[in-house]
């Protein structure tokens, strides 16, 4: 195992919603065309705003006024940013990675990124890749446990707000 291989972690607190659209815009700065993002949590924790906050941070000034629903029924929401594709995919209610496959994720792996909730869904998940996890740590207080593998443990290292 080289260096490029090891994954590397950091802690991001989210005390508020103006941090988690900090770190949503962190991100969006930091994402390129083949990117995939599996966001981790209970119902609740925070999946879905994350993702908007990236989206709408990645879609630009007029991005705070879009509305980024969260994907739970549709499965599959995709975003036009003027310089990449974002697709929003919710698994919750997908049963088997069958039938995930036939939602055309890798079509739109190869167009751009891929923010997916309940990403353990989908069975084998691609070596490079961002994990976040979020998760309660107060009432009221998150925390999101950033994981970057493969090409993203260096990105992740150089993420700053």
């Amino acid at each position: 195992m080289n260096a490029a291989d090891t994954p590397l972690t950091r802690i991001w607190p989210l005390p508020d919603e103006a941090a988690t659209q900090a770190l949503g815009a962190a991100l969006a700065r930091a994402v390129r065309a083949g990117d995939f993002i599996a966001l981790r949590g209970e119902l609740g924790a925070g999946k879905t705003a994350l993702a908007r906050a990236l989206i709408q941070a990645r879609l630009g000034p007029d991005g705070v006024n879009e509305d980024v629903p969260s994907p739970t029924f549709t499965l599959v929401q995709s975003y036009e940013a003027p310089d990449i594709l974002l697709t929003h995919v919710d698994l919750y209610r997908i049963d088997r990675p069958e039938d995930a496959r036939e939602l055309g994720l890798a079509d739109a792996l190869d167009e751009g990124v891929l923010l997916v909730e309940w990403p353990d869904k989908l069975g084998a998940l691609p070596v490079d890749r961002l994990d976040i996890e979020l998760v309660l740590v107060g009432e009221t207080v998150r925390e999101a446990r950033l994981t970057g593998r493969g090409v993203w443990a260096s990105r992740l290292a150089e993420l700053t707000a």
